[in-house]
């Protein structure tokens, strides 16, 4: 049976110190290239692809899940939850949207991120199988008996409709601290990650643009991490 005791980070794949410095406007403390750099491009309001998935979201019950920490997978489980419980109504009147943003970005990415950038190392990630750190997306093609509920794997979710966005400047952040970790440049860190996001993730120009914008679009609000 999937273990729900993951053991995850504390410092977390962007870094706590670079989140908090941001809020409290400590710009020492955050990446200069973050602070000097404009906003992603080609990622506004009226980017075609973004207001295509966004305009998926339908239905008589919309849901969003805001996920910035892993928190044992329950953005997952919920999600599950909410259309295992809605009974009344077909999937297809059903709308979710889950959004990776700050630590829990890494989900977005595939088997081959996660072990080309040791993930789980840096994020803090424990493999249940393994007992070490995961060098794949442990919530991506589960084995039914990993499962706490049928269908709650990633791909389980995006099967029955579910949406996921990935905050973008989560991966910037974390391509900049790979990037010196592994004496890279950032630019192509960030490029081979959006890449190589799981099929159907859509990157979002952040992810508390898209929890905002969700919500706009009628979903109701659950903080999942």
């Amino acid at each position: 049976m999937f273990d729900l005791k993951i053991p995850t980070h504390r410092r977390g794949f962007l870094g706590t110190m670079a989140a908090s410095a941001a809020a409290l406007g400590l710009g020492s403390l955050v990446p200069r290239e973050l602070v000097a750099q404009p906003a992603p491009a080609g990622l506004g309001v009226d980017d075609p692809q973004l207001d295509a998935w966004l305009n998926k979201i339908n239905g008589a019950h919309k849901q969003a899940y805001d996920m910035p920490e892993l928190n044992n997978g329950f953005g997952f489980i919920w999600s599950r939850v909410f259309y295992m419980t809605n009974t009344d109504v077909p999937e297809s009147d059903l709308s979710v949207a889950l959004i990776l943003r700050h630590n829990a970005a890494v989900f977005g990415m595939t088997d081959a991120m996660w072990a080309k950038y040791k993930l789980g190392e840096m994020a803090e990630v424990t493999d249940p199988k393994t007992k070490a750190p995961a060098v794949r997306n442990i919530f991506y093609n589960m084995a039914a008996e990993d499962q706490m509920l049928p269908g709650m794997s990633i791909d389980g979710l995006m099967a029955s409709g579910a949406l996921f966005g990935v905050c973008h400047m989560a991966i910037k952040v974390g391509s900049m601290q790979l990037a010196q970790k592994m004496n890279m440049k950032a630019e192509d860190i960030e490029k081979d990650m959006i890449a190589n996001l799981i099929p159907g993730m859509q990157v979002v120009p952040s992810g508390v643009w898209a929890v905002n914008r969700v919500q706009e679009r009628g979903c109701s609000y659950c903080f999942a991490g």
